[in-house]
């Protein structure tokens, strides 16, 4: 992903009013974010931690999804859970159902759709072994290449913003 500046991110979000894309606080590491390994930006609010956000690339420029966190999340030594964006399966704590408002006059209206995602919104690195899941039987092996898996995270990413973006 190319390095986007604060300006980019702000004005790349379809869900939220200006006002609230003016107000939310970058990832706390913003300035040594690891750009060259990410496909997407994605940090939980550290002002506002019920709040998360996605910044997605596109061929006409970035979009930006605001997110709503759950205030309690289940935990459990036995269960895990998988994330449906880049599939890394995690002990259940590490995978969260997040609600994004819809764009546009539905969302305004209260619709939302939600996704299972890992919950520190770490999938690009998770894929690239930068950061292990905790999961007690292990990690899932995979017959895909890193290329293959990056692909299909992609997909998962683009058809969820396409139905945030969709008016």
């Amino acid at each position: 992903m190319e390095p986007l500046s604060e300006k980019q991110i702000r004005s790349s979000f379809v869900n939220c009013t200006k006002g609230e894309a003016a107000r939310l606080r970058l990832p706390l590491d913003f300035d040594e974010l690891p750009w060259e390994d990410l496909d997407f930006l994605g940090w939980v609010d550290p002002g506002a931690p019920l709040r998360a956000h996605l910044v997605v690339p596109r061929a006409q420029g970035p979009l930006g999804i605001s997110l709503r966190v759950p205030s309690a999340r289940r935990t459990s030594a036995v269960k895990s859970s998988m994330c449906q964006i880049c599939l890394t399966g995690h002990a259940s704590s590490g995978v969260a159902l997040l609600a994004a408002p819809l764009a546009g006059a539905r969302g305004r209206e209260g619709n939302t759709v939600g996704i299972y995602i890992c919950a520190d919104l770490a999938c690009p690195l998770y894929l690239r072994d930068k950061r292990q899941p905790k999961l007690r039987s292990g990690r899932y092996e995979e017959s895909l290449t890193l290329d293959e898996r990056l692909a299909r995270m992609s997909g998962n990413l683009d058809a969820f913003a396409a139905k945030v973006a969709a008016a």
